[in-house]
């Protein structure tokens, strides 16, 4: 059932947004566990040492993995991932903030975005 009703041609976007979330936060787990280079130059930039990488990869997985189990039913577990994934975002917001780096701003504000998606889907889930 989608959240909006009686909207025609309306589907449910949040929950296309929550697997858009899943998938987007899979591969930053996947480079940051990696050490891509766009990571640890990103990181660099905004002041978070390369020893926080494996953390925040793992924060971050935690979050992948509770969306995942959300999704399969257990929506409370995927509302507290949805609501770890927006705080982490708002965390990385305010690191780009706080270092003053702008031109890359927009990926950690489209993660936030999906992840405050996410909570939506959880949130209007029907129980």
């Amino acid at each position: 059932m989608s959240i909006v009703t009686g909207v025609a041609g309306w589907t449910d976007w949040p929950l296309v947004l929550t697997v858009c979330c899943v998938v987007a936060n899979g591969f930053e787990v996947g480079a940051k566990l990696a050490r891509a280079r766009f990571v640890t130059r990103n990181s660099a930039e905004v002041g978070v040492g390369p020893e926080w990488i494996p953390y925040l990869a793992l924060l971050e997985g935690a979050g992948v993995v509770g969306l995942v189990v959300g999704l399969s039913g257990w929506r409370l577990v995927g509302l507290a991932a949805a609501v770890g994934l927006l705080l982490f975002f708002v965390g990385a917001v305010h690191a780009h903030v706080r270092a003053r780096v702008f031109h890359n701003i927009a990926f950690p504000v489209a993660f936030l975005g999906l992840a405050g998606a996410a909570v939506a889907h959880f949130v209007g889930a029907g129980g």
